[in-house]
């Protein structure tokens, strides 16, 4: 991966809102920040703290009036990403800033807000697997991988797949050996418990626990799909 000029000072941000999953954030956050020569900014729609859905108090530093325009725009998911699907203000700040941002990184369903901003017609992406065959709704060519690296757009898997995107997009922003610096310091050498995190390794009980638990969240998130498909004339 070729890193760009290290003589050029970075600003990365990431856009938090309420009913959020914290960790879409504070993993990739944990990662970013810790870039050479960069200044990371948590921007909400206003300054006021949020709550992420496990109640998680979350504070914004900048509103997206008062963001520079940033080299990486992170945008999270969650259960509130349900809320800006729809959001005109969000969405064409979104729309702004990737039209001058290195890169775009999605994390889990944020890949959903993403789309809805007209940002995957004919991108290769992925996002959380209970999500994931929503995408062509979004013009969206669907790739079943962790992270995934399409041009300007970058995206991360569930949740926890976010760590792994940021460390990928620190490695595009200032070279490998910088990244896997930042991966040591945090001691990111994963070794779970269990090998129950993707559909494909789950037990089936556990697996048909989780469909039950997000099905009303589900099927809501396909009802917006399909009302933002046809708002951006996407053929399904």
């Amino acid at each position: 991966m070729t890193d760009i000029a290290s003589s050029r000072h970075l600003h990365i941000g990431a856009l938090i809102f309420p009913r959020m999953d914290q960790i879409d954030f504070t993993g990739p956050f944990e990662v970013l920040s810790q870039v050479p020569d960069s200044t990371f900014h948590v921007i909400g729609r206003d300054r006021n703290p949020i709550r992420d859905i496990n109640g998680l108090i979350l504070t914004p530093e900048e509103t997206m009036a008062e963001a520079p325009q940033l080299d990486v725009l992170v945008v999270p998911g969650g259960y509130g990403q349900q809320e800006l699907m729809d959001d005109e203000a969000v969405l064409s700040f979104i729309r702004t800033q990737a039209a001058g941002a290195e890169y775009v990184f999605s994390v889990c369903t944020g890949a959903l807000i993403c789309g809805a901003a007209g940002l995957l017609r004919g991108v290769r992406s992925t996002t959380h697997w209970a999500s994931f065959d929503l995408l062509p709704y979004f013009g969206a060519v669907p790739v079943d991988s962790r992270v995934v690296v399409d041009g300007r757009h970058v995206s991360a898997a569930g949740v926890t797949a976010g760590i792994d995107g940021a460390l990928t997009v620190a490695a595009l922003l200032r070279g490998n050996a910088a990244a896997q610096k930042i991966q040591l310091m945090i001691e990111y050498a994963p070794e779970p418990a269990f090998h129950s995190g993707t559909p494909k390794t789950a037990p089936l009980e556990v697996l048909k626990a989780a469909r039950e638990q997000g099905r009303e969240i589900l099927a809501a998130r396909l009802e917006t799909a399909i009302r933002v498909a046809r708002r951006l004339e996407i053929a399904i």
